[in-house]
């Protein structure tokens, strides 16, 4: 196929706010590493015991944004722009796209269903496998397959040309798919770093109790960023917290720390909840962007088994400007990175 009519492909897919999928290890279960710490001695992000916890101000809600419609990406991916019309914006900077598949059920098959090859420049793209399997390669002579817990952390730098399917074994037999993506920008300084290619298995990702909880009652899954003293294994360039929290009791209020100054959003995965003190409800695949004014973002379940997807970063404050997959600070960027990729130089 003419690579022009991949990239027009590319270009309307990524325009719409799509471009895969991703996941999340063992998503229904909380394995912790501190399960012998008893609630009375852990301590908050301060060091403090639990019960010299000063009271933190809870963060106001600035943004509700409720489930979006879908549309597919290539023929494999069926996916809700979750970030709708803020994505691209300074707004949740330094996060720019998050595309969410959910629970799907595929059929075995012989096809190869995904999306064939295209290329990215100066962003990251994280896929987050919950479950089923996505498989990769790319230019730069990365290959491999995610599954169900797993973390794909890819930096497209100064251009990078892959493509995502569904594995060979899951086509084979089929089964229940569940996926997100999500695109992180990259700050000026690093959009023409090499790029680099990270798969982060299910085992290597920290399980930790929520502050004050039991692990069986609440735990957080440390993809990205630091929680209670605890690091994920994900390398971002720029201050990043991504954690996929489990808290099982409904009825349940944990407040979820925010380090001053970073942008604060939560996604319910599965199930329902209240947030911030004046409790406004998030259904399933609600997003919620909180405003800067506080050091906690309040949760309270109102169904069981609820899942959330923590997203927090520190702001870049630079400009956006995206064509497709592409993602720089001018547009003469943009129009320099489709000349570098006509011109073979991505992966270089």
């Amino acid at each position: 196929m003419d690579v022009r009519i991949l990239i027009v492909q590319a270009i309307a897919f990524c325009g719409v706010r799509a471009t895969g999928i991703q996941s999340v290890t063992n998503p229904e279960g909380c394995k912790s590493q501190n399960q012998g710490v008893r609630r009375e001695d852990r301590a908050d992000d301060y060091g403090q015991p639990a019960s010299d916890i000063a009271i933190m101000a809870v963060r106001s809600v600035k943004t509700i944004l409720p489930a979006t419609r879908p549309h597919w990406v290539g023929d494999g991916f069926n996916v809700y722009p979750t970030f709708a019309d803020l994505a691209f914006t300074n707004e949740i900077s330094p996060f720019l796209m998050f595309d969410y598949a959910k629970p799907k059920e595929f059929p075995r098959t012989k096809k190869k269903l995904g999306v064939g090859k295209h290329p990215h420049r100066g962003i990251v793209t994280v896929t987050l496998a919950m479950q089923g399997e996505v498989e990769h390669g790319d230019n730069v002579g990365n290959s491999g397959v995610i599954g169900t817990g797993d973390v794909q952390w890819m930096s497209a730098g100064r251009g990078i040309v892959h493509e995502e399917y569904h594995s060979r074994k899951f086509a084979s037999t089929g089964g229940m798919f569940e996926m997100c993506q999500l695109w992180l920008n990259l700050p000026a300084s690093h959009k023409m770093s090499k790029p680099t290619y990270q798969p982060i298995l299910e085992a290597e990702i920290p399980v930790v109790p929520v502050i004050g909880e039991t692990v069986d009652d609440a735990c957080v899954h440390i993809i990205c960023g630091e929680y209670n003293g605890t690091k994920g294994p994900a390398n971002p360039v720029t201050p990043v917290d991504m954690w996929h929290i489990h808290i099982n009791p409904t009825g349940k209020t944990v407040d979820i720390p925010v380090p001053t100054g970073y942008n604060s959003m939560l996604f319910v995965r599965k199930g329902s909840v209240t947030v911030g003190e004046d409790g406004v409800a998030l259904g399933p695949q609600g997003l919620v962007l909180f405003k800067r004014d506080g050091d906690v973002v309040r949760v309270t379940t109102t169904s069981p088994e609820t899942r959330l997807i923590v997203l927090q970063g520190e702001p870049l404050n630079e400009p956006i400007v995206n064509h497709g997959p592409m993602v720089m600070n001018t547009q003469e960027e943009i129009q320099q990175a489709f000349s570098d990729y006509y011109a073979g130089k991505f992966g270089l």
